[in-house]
């Protein structure tokens, strides 16, 4: 021990007399010779001093400003080296020690550099180039330091001409770890890249993302607050400003590292790989070199606070480099880490869920405003930089949500009061039909139920408007695939087979009273009443059938609406659909202009009229359709279309049967054959009247003066055939129609 106080007294004496530099020998802080040698690099002193401008002379300067903490480092290294020589690791080996003071410049440490690599016993102090140093036998076996990740730089660029080892003990630059550059370079500090790691991490716990950052201007701190503004960024955290400071103010309260690693040096040829592959322990953990070089130590995190007017350093937690996380070991650490989290330190204020992160003109990205999430999209989490997309399919979301809401489907249900109200008329109508039947089955041999033709023709038209009215029930609930392909097939046909049924009455009125002899041949020809009903009917069931083989309707589920799902009857074809009602059109076009024509007969037997206006209201009320069909949307379409049906079917049955049912119930003596035939006798007077005052007129005016012989036996022959039709159209027997003709004839006479 006596040895090493008067080497560390005289070591002291030379540091503080700091003289210039005039041959090698001055030039080393201290020496100690032995079998292998190892040099030391320590920043023993602050800088260099130098002329005001630049140097005017190739020479070492003097060195200035003391630096107790390196060189207590120094110390250490000759404690560890004097350690190993008095004890039994290395029998017979003597380490020896050459330290240089780096003065914290690159200069110096190229200069002492140079030196290590120096033939070992020349006198001459000269490196040897050579092509191959493998047989090479340099002054120094390894080198301890340099401290400043600047120094170690460019050190181990030299050092790596021969392999030669280098273990730092505080150069913690990330550039370092690169062993394709720094080959030969080991540390017992873990890498800047683990250190601004754990910085990072400390922020991001804090809930800081708004900070300013402090560095030195050398090699460390610019790559240090590289490597830490990558970190940063990963964590979203925003550097609002960057100060460079000098070096040389810097690391002047650094803890005192003692090295221990060269515990274990063992034979001279394989230095560089054994000092790779050591593992030392001090109690309690185990210590190695990575593949990078570099040690697998950890951090301790510090905190600075003043307490009384006194700077105090505490230590709060370990950060582990493996797994990326701080043990804490007290609960005096966890309240000073919560204490951190209450510490504001934000550009902005964090978005809270059903918000994003909008940029603004600031080009920190942790400077921007909180916009709320559009409709259909959603944010579950704070500060989140964009609004996640619902499934518009099966979810939404209004303004600035949190969740996606799953749609509702919807369509037109049972329970919905306008579907109430539409069965509720569709029932009504039945219970009409019903009625009708009633009513028509009681007065069967009556001649109004004669003249609608008969009690077969009112059950089949009755039949069609009971299924018009049941076909609307498929039209409401949910939606399947046989109500879709059902309910316009059975629309379509029925009233279809009801439209035909009115034109043939309408054909059969026509020809009845048709006086124009032509004419009446051709609807002679025409007038079929069951192929007509039969091939008009036939008409659309093919249509349909093409419909149904072709491009049959389906259940489809409409995803247009932002908030609800409508299941729906998607049609399968327009074209298809478009052609059904336009045929059944055409039909009720027929029907419309050959009522039309017969709308004069006797009023209380004349359907023709009511049939006019029957038509009338069926083409109202679909040609508002289509416009209103075309711009609904939602549930309520399916609605639409009842309406329609609803109207034309109640318009058409109306028209067609509620007249009968009236002159049978209030007016039954008008609803006898006596009754019957002084209509007909009144109606055919008339007709015989304005018949000979046309022929009158017409004779009159072609022939100025002429008078015109009218033979009652031509006249009487022009009747018979009209006669018969009426006992044909109002079902009277033919032993009355008969009688109508003398008196007819009587009247026609004094008429003329």
């Amino acid at each position: 021990m006596a040895p090493l106080i008067i080497v560390i007294t005289c070591f002291v004496i030379i540091l503080d007399t700091s003289q210039s530099c005039h041959t090698p020998d001055d030039f080393v802080a201290i020496t100690s010779p032995g079998h292998i040698m190892i040099g030391g690099l320590f920043a023993i002193h602050e800088k260099m001093l130098s002329s005001d401008d630049h140097p005017r002379r190739p020479q070492i300067q003097k060195c200035v400003g003391f630096e107790i903490s390196a060189f207590l480092q120094a110390l250490a290294m000759i404690h560890s080296i004097e350690v190993i020589n008095n004890s039994t690791l290395l029998p017979g080996v003597k380490l020896g020690y050459e330290i240089y003071d780096t003065c914290t410049e690159v200069t110096a440490a190229v200069a002492a550099t140079l030196r290590f690599l120096s033939k070992f016993n020349c006198s001459r102090e000269t490196v040897t180039f050579q092509c191959d140093y493998s047989s090479y036998m340099p002054r120094v076996k390894a080198v301890i330091g340099a401290g400043y990740s600047e120094i170690s730089m460019a050190v181990s660029r030299m050092l790596n001409l021969q392999l030669m080892p280098q273990v730092s003990y505080e150069s913690t630059a990330e550039i370092l770890s690169d062993k394709i550059r720094f080959p030969s370079f080991l540390r017992t500090v873990p890498s800047d890249f683990y250190q601004t790691k754990a910085m990072a991490h400390l922020i991001q716990q804090s809930g800081w993302n708004w900070i300013g950052l402090i560095t030195t201007d050398d090699d460390y701190g610019r790559l240090a607050l590289n490597t830490f503004a990558i970190q940063a960024a990963a964590n979203n955290v925003c550097i609002a400003f960057k100060e460079v400071l000098p070096a040389f103010l810097s690391d002047s309260t650094i803890e005192v590292r003692i090295n221990q690693t060269l515990e274990k040096i063992i034979a001279e040829a394989r230095l560089l790989d054994v000092l790779k592959n050591v593992t030392f322990s001090d109690g309690r953990n185990s210590f190695h070199f990575d593949a990078h070089g570099d040690l697998n130590t950890g951090y301790d995190v510090v905190l600075w606070k003043e307490i009384g007017g006194l700077m105090t350093v505490t230590k709060m937690a370990e950060y582990d480099l493996q797994h990326g996380i701080f043990i804490i070991t007290s609960q005096e650490a966890k309240r000073e880490f919560r204490k951190l989290k209450q510490i504001l330190s934000k550009c902005s204020k964090e978005c809270s869920p059903g918000q994003m992160k909008k940029a603004t003109g600031s080009q920190h990205m942790c400077c921007y405003d909180c916009v709320s999430c559009p409709e259909n999209h959603y944010s579950n989490q704070t500060d989140m930089d964009h609004c996640l997309l619902c499934n518009n399919e099966t979810h939404w979301a209004p303004v600035r949500s949190t969740v996606c809401f799953e749609k509702e489907v919807e369509y037109l249900d049972w329970n919905d009061s306008l579907a109430l109200l539409l069965i509720a008329l569709s029932l009504l109508g039945i219970a009409f039909v019903l009625a009708i039947g009633i009513i028509f089955t009681r007065n069967l041999n009556t001649p109004v139920v004669k003249s609608s033709g008969g009690l077969a023709v009112c059950y089949v038209m009755l039949t069609c408007h009971t299924l018009n009215f049941a076909s609307t029930g498929f039209f409401i609930g949910e939606p399947q695939d046989f109500a879709c392909k059902t309910r316009q097939t059975l629309f379509g046909v029925s009233f279809t087979l009801c439209v035909s049924c009115i034109l043939m009455k309408s054909l059969k009125i026509l020809l009845a009273f048709s006086f124009d002899p032509k004419l009446k041949t051709f609807l002679k020809c025409l007038y079929r009443p069951v192929p007509i009903v039969l091939t008009c009917t036939g008409i659309q069931v093919v249509i349909c059938t093409l419909w149904l083989v072709l491009a049959a309707p389906v259940v489809e589920e409409n995803i247009s609406l932002p908030r609800v799902i409508i299941l729906e009857c998607e049609e399968g074809s327009v074209l298809a659909f478009g052609t059904m009602l336009g045929y059944i059109a055409v039909l009720a076009f027929l029907c419309f202009v050959f009522a039309f024509k017969g709308r004069k007969l006797p009023e209380n037997y004349n359907e023709a009229k009511f049939l006019t206006f029957g038509m009338l209201i069926y083409f109202i009320a679909w040609i508002i359709f289509i416009p209103v069909y075309a711009t609904t949307f939602g549930k309520y379409l399916p609605a639409v279309e009842i309406i329609v049906i609803l109207i034309s079917n109640y318009g058409i049955l109306c028209c067609t049967f509620f007249p009968k049912c009236y002159v049978i119930l209030y007016k039954q003596k008008t609803n006898t054959k006596s009754a019957f035939l002084q209509m007909v006798y009144n109606y055919s007077s008339h007709s015989a009247n304005n018949l000979a005052l046309s022929h009158v007129s017409l004779n009159t005016t072609n022939h100025d003066t002429a008078v015109t012989n009218l033979s009652l036996n031509d006249k009487a022959a022009a009747y018979p055939n009209c006669n018969h039709c009426l006992a044909q159209v109002f079902g009277i027997g033919r032993e009355n129609a008969m009688n109508v003709p003398k008196t007819l004839l009587q009247k026609r006479s004094s008429s003329i």
